[in-house]
């Protein structure tokens, strides 16, 4: 486990290449009310960074002023390729790590009141960070996002072990190998979109029928839809006294009763499928690809599983930011040791179908 010293030098580290990446979109946004506020930010970045060498120094620990990072780099090259917009909307998604980790590092290390104050209001300052992020419109929502994410992750991995077994019983034509993944995939792709197309749609289906429901119910008797809510408020752990309070209060306001009731979603079903199987797709012509360009589906079976790796290795930075983890090391390992261990057991699968039927190419 790391030691004060080794967090609070990662957390300068972190500071350090926020307030230089909000420098440089405060410079480069086109949008006045942004540009004001991303310079907002790096000025309050920039007194982050001042705390955390501070908090360094008093104990010791001497560092440049200078950081040098792959991940300033990193961002600014997401930010050319993804557009103002949608890289906003990534940093939505990201922004939340660094708020947990402080509150850890407050609540286990021994400091001094007066810096115990000043990692109080940095955690209030990334909160706010937060909901800046949240007040600018996406270009895309995040759950489509997400969507493309695990679209794509579905791809690689099963198309990797699809490929990968088929490597073993026709080892000197990856060509058929090769054609035959397409197939798989394509195939995959559209179970993939038709499944979220159905379930997306199942869910607004039965939250409209919910909806309705509660209408008609509120319409006839306010005491049975008190009822239900008071119920609904039990069933989350809110105290009885508190859940009547709550029902006694908004009783009379039918939509303040159904959206608590409700759990809304702006996701749009086919905007979700369509997502969905286009990253399938993309995430398919990794471990595929390879079969087109080399003479025989063992050397093609290597360099699948290295183009595999990386994109797996991608996917799982992405879902670790996405859901707040920190630890993206530990993720990349997991996806990419999973990933690579299915299209093991695919290939001596393929080596006992070879054996067993007699099959060779």
């Amino acid at each position: 486990m790391m030691n004060e010293i080794e967090m609070a030098l990662g957390f300068y580290k972190e500071e350090f290449n926020a307030a230089k990446l909000y420098s440089y979109l405060s410079q480069i946004e086109k949008d006045e009310e942004n540009k004001k506020k991303f310079n907002e930010l790096y000025q309050i970045e920039a007194e982050h960074v001042k705390f955390w060498y501070k908090f360094l120094k008093d104990r010791g620990y001497t560092l440049s002023e200078r950081v040098s990072s792959f991940s300033l780099i990193w961002s600014k090259f997401l930010r050319s390729i993804l557009g103002p917009r949608l890289y906003t909307s990534f940093l939505e998604m990201t922004e939340s790590t660094s708020t947990e980790t402080y509150y850890e590092f407050l609540t286990s290390v021994e400091m001094s009141d007066t810096e115990r104050e000043n990692l109080k209001k940095i955690i209030e300052d990334e909160l706010d960070h937060e909901n800046f992020f949240e007040g600018v419109q996406n270009a895309l929502p995040v759950g489509n996002i997400r969507d493309f994410i695990m679209g794509m992750n579905d791809g690689i991995v099963e198309l990797l072990g699809a490929v990968t077994g088929l490597s073993a019983v026709y080892p000197t034509n990856p060509l058929f190998v090769g054609i035959n993944g397409l197939v798989v995939g394509l195939a995959g792709a559209l179970s993939m979109a038709i499944g979220t197309f159905i379930s997306v749609r199942s869910q607004r289906q039965v939250n409209e029928g919910i909806k309705k429901k509660m209408s008609l119910l509120f319409s006839v008797s306010k005491e049975r839809a008190k009822r239900e809510l008071i119920n609904k408020l039990a069933e989350s752990g809110m105290p009885e006294d508190m859940s009547n309070e709550v029902a006694e209060r908004i009783g009379e306001n039918e939509d303040s009763m159904i959206g608590l009731l409700v759990e809304e979603s702006d996701e749009n079903e086919l905007r979700s499928a369509i997502f969905t199987g286009l990253a399938y797709i993309i995430g398919v012509v990794f471990p595929v690809l390879p079969y087109f360009l080399m003479g025989s589906s063992f050397s093609a079976l290597a360099l699948s599983a290295l183009l595999a790796g990386l994109a797996l290795a991608i996917v799982a930075s992405v879902v670790s930011l996405t859901a707040g983890n920190p630890n993206i090391k530990g993720k990349i390992a997991e996806m990419v040791i999973s990933g690579l261990g299915a299209a093991v057991v695919s290939y001596l699968f393929g080596l006992l179908v070879q054996g067993v039927f007699g099959i060779s190419a």
